[in-house]
C-alpha cells in the first residue's frame, strides 16, 4: 500500500511539473514549427518564385545574418571612435530595436516606431563619425545632410522632402550593388563560356584545359571582339526629370546630358578589340545585369529605405534661434523646423520612383548648440527627437588614443604614406603625447575644433617630410621626436599680444 501511494504522489507531481511547463513547451514547439516552415519556404525551388521574391528573401537573410547586439556594435564602433560610451549605446540600442520590430507580427510591428535620437555636443567630438561608422556597419541605406541647406516650402531652394528623394537614390545604388555581388559568382561560368567560345569558336567550350589556362591567366593577352553596349541606356531614355526647383544653368546641362545619351543609343552597340584581361570586367557586368533583368531592384531599395533606412540632420543647432531674440523671417530658420515635423513623425513622400512612407527611417539630428539650447527647438520637434545624448569634449588623454587606438588612426596613417617611398618612419610615443597636448591647448586658446586639430598639426610636421619623401634614398629611416614637434608646432601656443585692440 505504501509503494502504491508513494507512486501515486510522484506521479501527481510531475503532473503539476507538466502542467507548469506546459506553456514553455508549447511556445518552443511554435517556434521550431516557425523556424522549419521559413527553413523550408525559404529553401523552395527558385522555379516556383518570381525574381522579386528571390530579391526579397535574399534580403530577409541578410539582414538576420548581420543582425548585431548592442555589446558587437559598440565593440566595432570602438575601433574607429574613441570615448563618447553614452552616444554608441543610444544608437547600439537604437539599431538593435529595428530588429527586434521585424520580429514581431505584422499587427504589431506597424504600431512600433524608431526612437530618434539627438546628439548634443561641440564640434568635432564624434557624432558624424558616430552616425557615418553605423550605416557601414548595418549595410542599411543612409544620407547625411546639413540642415542649413533646406528652406522652407515657399522659397527658392531644396525643400526637405529632397532628403527622402537621394536616400532613396542612395538606397538604390546600395541594392544594386548588393545584388551585383551576389549574382557575380552566378555570371562567372558564364563569362567563361563567352571567353572560350570569342577565342576558339562555341564547340569548345566544354574543353577544361583551355577553361584552366583562362583561370590561370595564362589567356590574357589574347584579343577578342566584345560588344560594347551604349551608355545611358534605362527606362528612363528621352525623359529630363526635374523634381525641384533648379537654375537655368543646371536644367541645359540636363538637357545636353539627354541629348548625347540620345546619340549614344542612335549609334548603337558597338565591337571593339581588346585583351582578355580587359573585357573580362566588361563581359562580367553584362551577364550580371542579364541575371538582374527581371529583378525590381527600385522596390527594394524603396522597402528598405522604409524598413531601415537612416537619415542625419547635421547643424540643426543652425536652424535655431536663441530664446529671447528676436526672430525674424529667415527661410532656413523655423520654417524648416516645421516642415521637418511631418518627415520626421511619418508622412508620405512623393518620389520619382513612388510613394515612401517615412514612419519608420530612423533620424539622427545632432548639434553643437553653442549660442542656443535644445530646448530652443520647436515644442513639437523636441518631441520628435525623445533620446538626447551628450557628447563630451575632448581631453588630452582623448587626443593620444585617437591618435594610437583606432584601426586608421593618423600615426597609422602617415607611417603607410611614406611606406610608398620606400621610407621607414617612427613616431616616438614622447611625440605623439606631446602633439596631444599642443591640440589641447590650441583648441583652449584658440577656437575649440575638437579631433579635426590634430589633422592640423600632423600636417605641419609632415609637410616639409611629405615634400622630400620622394628624393631621398629609398630604405631612410625618419623618426618624428618630442623635441621636433615643439619646433614644428610649438608657435600655435604662442600667447597673442591682445593690447592692439584696446582702445
Amino acid at each position: 500500500f505504501f509503494s502504491l501511494s508513494h507512486r501515486r504522489n510522484r506521479a501527481l507531481i510531475h503532473l503539476k511539473a507538466m502542467n507548469k511547463a506546459l506553456p514553455s513547451i508549447i511556445g518552443r514547439t511554435r517556434r521550431r514549427l516557425a523556424i522549419r516552415a521559413g527553413a523550408a519556404r525559404f529553401s523552395a525551388p527558385a522555379a516556383q518564385k518570381s525574381n522579386e521574391d528571390q530579391l526579397e528573401l535574399h534580403a530577409v537573410l541578410e539582414d538576420l545574418g548581420k543582425a548585431l547586439t548592442p555589446l558587437d556594435t559598440v565593440e566595432k564602433l570602438d575601433q574607429y571612435i574613441v570615448g563618447q560610451a553614452s552616444a554608441k549605446r543610444a544608437v547600439a540600442v537604437a539599431m538593435r530595436n529595428r530588429w527586434r520590430r521585424q520580429q514581431l507580427p505584422d499587427d504589431l510591428k506597424a504600431e512600433i516606431v524608431p526612437k530618434n535620437i539627438l546628439m548634443i555636443g561641440p564640434t568635432g567630438c564624434g557624432k558624424t563619425e558616430i552616425a557615418r561608422r553605423i550605416s557601414k556597419i548595418s549595410q542599411a541605406p543612409f544620407i547625411k545632410v546639413e540642415a542649413t541647406k533646406f528652406t522652407e516650402v515657399g522659397f527658392h531652394g531644396k525643400d526637405v522632402d529632397q532628403i527622402i528623394k537621394d536616400l532613396v537614390e542612395a538606397s538604390i545604388t546600395l541594392t544594386k550593388k548588393n545584388e551585383m555581388e551576389r549574382l557575380q559568382s552566378s555570371a562567372e561560368g558564364a563569362v567563361e563560356d563567352r571567353i572560350i567560345a570569342e577565342l576558339i569558336g562555341p564547340d569548345s567550350s566544354s574543353d577544361a584545359s583551355f577553361r584552366e589556362l583562362l583561370r590561370s591567366g595564362a589567356l590574357d593577352d589574347r584579343k577578342l571582339s566584345v560588344q560594347v553596349p551604349p551608355k545611358g541606356k534605362g527606362g528612363g531614355a528621352g525623359v529630363v526629370t526635374i523634381e525641384s526647383p533648379v537654375s537655368v544653368s543646371e536644367m541645359v546641362g540636363k538637357f545636353q546630358e539627354l541629348a548625347k545619351s540620345s546619340k549614344q543609343r542612335g549609334a548603337g552597340a558597338a565591337k571593339k578589340r581588346m585583351t582578355v584581361k580587359e573585357a573580362r570586367p566588361l563581359i562580367l557586368e553584362q551577364e550580371v545585369e542579364r541575371l538582374m533583368d527581371g529583378i525590381d531592384v527600385v522596390a527594394a531599395a524603396v522597402k528598405a529605405v522604409e524598413e531601415s533606412g537612416i537619415v542625419f540632420i547635421d547643424e540643426i543647432d543652425k536652424i535655431c534661434s536663441p530664446s529671447g531674440r528676436f526672430k525674424g523671417a529667415d527661410a532656413s530658420a523655423e520654417g524648416v523646423q516645421r516642415d521637418l515635423l511631418p518627415l520626421i513623425e511619418g508622412s508620405t513622400v512623393s518620389t520619382k520612383h513612388g510613394n515612401v512612407v517615412t514612419d519608420h527611417i530612423l533620424f539622427i539630428a545632432s548639434g553643437a548648440f553653442h549660442t542656443c539650447k535644445p530646448s530652443d527647438l520647436l515644442a513639437e520637434l523636441q518631441g520628435r527627437l525623445p533620446i538626447r545624448v551628450t557628447l563630451d569634449g575632448l581631453t588630452e588623454d582623448d587626443m593620444y588614443r585617437i591618435l594610437t587606438e583606432p584601426v586608421t588612426n593618423l600615426v597609422a596613417q602617415q607611417v603607410e604614406l611614406m611606406a610608398t617611398e620606400g621610407i621607414s618612419l617612427q613616431v616616438d610615443d614622447n611625440a605623439i603625447r606631446e602633439i596631444a597636448k599642443v591640440a589641447t591647448e590650441a583648441n583652449r586658446l584658440l577656437e575649440n575644433i575638437g579631433a579635426r586639430r590634430l589633422h592640423t598639426i600632423v600636417e605641419r610636421i609632415m609637410e616639409e617630410l611629405s615634400f622630400e619623401a620622394p628624393d631621398m634614398e629609398a630604405g631612410s629611416r625618419i623618426a618624428i621626436t618630442k623635441q621636433m614637434v615643439q619646433e614644428k608646432v610649438g608657435s600655435m601656443l604662442d600667447k597673442q599680444d591682445f593690447s592692439k585692440y584696446i582702445l
